[in-house]
């Protein structure tokens, strides 16, 4: 048997060995533990008292970390609300270029109703009037602004995201955005807006192209969801998905990346020389918009006239309207985005698939530019801190 007295004087040797020595740390085990615990008590220092001191110790530690507040929301939310009006106002000011770019699409070739954009515009007038200018876009702004919310508000968010993974390599510690990653954070905004939204710009579509001489079968955007699920699946709202996904990537890349750097050029360029803090001027940023407009509307165009013709298909009636009001019937059938590449080069030439191109490039030129300045005026006007360029 060990006595108390021998217990208590090995460990007091135990414990007047230095922790440095690896044997030492070996042979104490729990009682060095025990010892480096905040909780251990000596002759100096109680139980309570030691609690006490780790309470404190927390208070410190956590003095500066601040939970998430309203105000983050808030931010976030009128974020949203900036892109949304931006793609409402940007639309609705080109909604008849618009209009006329789908009926240019998707009108058959060998009987064309609309041959250009001053006869088309011109057409629709005098057929439907002023309304005729405007039809579908009540469904189209529905589709946009939350399109365009989540469009700008993704781009912020993995901008972020991809420079922050950029920063994480060895001597990038500092890296600024480039044209690159601006290129794809773009993208991943573009497909995450569209994948969203999708269903509704297929349905704009459709009553888009709804003429005066042709039958009304949609009402509405709800009677048109309803009819084009309960005659063709649940799967029809997302025909000409695939085409959308690949030509949103070069394009909603292309806008931002474009924009972005025009932004830091015109900034860093001798002949402009800001004051401090100064920004852009609206013409400026609108000259800057409409660039990027061009250049990533040219290269994407091909995808949407696939898109939009994809979107016909398995609609009974679409014949009337695809074949200059039927007297031509020739609805032509896809099974696929490379079966309807195929088939409009084949049967149109290489030229059809930038048919509409004229009136989109007008439309397209203030769109993008009305786009990008309204949602930077909207998040002046809100006060939201967060910019699409930090």
């Amino acid at each position: 048997m060990v006595s108390q007295t021998d217990g208590s004087s090995r460990l007091k040797k135990y414990g007047e060995q230095k922790p440095s020595d690896p044997g030492a740390v070996v042979t104490q085990g729990n009682t060095v533990y025990c010892q480096t615990s905040p909780l251990y008590v000596d002759d100096k220092q109680s139980a309570a008292g030691a609690l006490v001191s780790l309470a404190e110790d927390a208070r410190l530690a956590t003095k500066d970390v601040k939970a998430p507040t309203s105000n983050a929301i808030l931010t976030v939310c009128k974020s949203l609300i900036a892109g949304g009006v931006a793609g409402g106002v940007s639309r609705t000011a080109v909604a008849p270029l618009e209009r006329l770019k789908i009926l240019l699409q998707v009108q058959n070739p060998f009987n064309p109703k609309y041959s250009g954009t001053i006869q088309g515009l011109k057409s629709i007038w005098k057929s439907e009037g002023i309304r005729g200018f405007f039809k579908g876009n009540g469904t189209n702004c529905a589709r946009i602004i939350p399109n365009s919310a989540v469009k700008f508000y993704s781009y912020e968010q993995a901008s972020n995201i991809i420079l922050w993974t950029y920063r994480q390599q060895k001597g990038q510690e500092n890296a600024e955005l480039t044209p690159l990653l601006r290129l794809g954070a773009g993208a991943c905004a573009g497909i995450i807006a569209m994948s969203a939204t999708y269903p509704m710009d297929m349905v704009r579509g459709r009553l888009t192209v709804q003429t005066e001489d042709s039958p009304h079968r949609y009402r509405g955007m709800f009677h048109a969801f309803r009819t084009i699920i309960k005659e063709e699946g649940a799967r029809a709202v997302y025909k000409g998905w695939l085409p959308s996904v690949i030509g949103v990537i070069p394009y909603v890349g292309l806008n931002f990346a474009v924009y972005e750097t025009l932004k830091d050029w015109v900034m860093k360029s001798p002949t402009f020389q800001p004051d401090d803090g100064a920004e852009l001027g609206v013409v400026t940023k609108l000259a800057c918009g409409a660039a990027a407009g061009t250049v990533g509307q040219t290269v994407a165009y091909p995808l949407d006239v696939v898109r939009r013709r994809m979107q016909m298909v398995g609609w009974k009636d679409a014949s009337s309207i695809i074949t200059a009001d039927g007297q031509v019937k020739a609805p032509v059938q896809y099974t696929g985005m490379v079966d309807a590449f195929r088939k409009t080069v084949k049967n149109e030439g290489i030229g059809a698939l930038y048919k509409g191109l004229v009136p989109n490039s007008v439309k397209v030129v203030p769109s993008i530019a009305l786009a990008f300045v309204t949602y930077e005026v909207m998040k002046d006007m809100l006060g939201v801190e967060i910019r699409i360029s930090d």
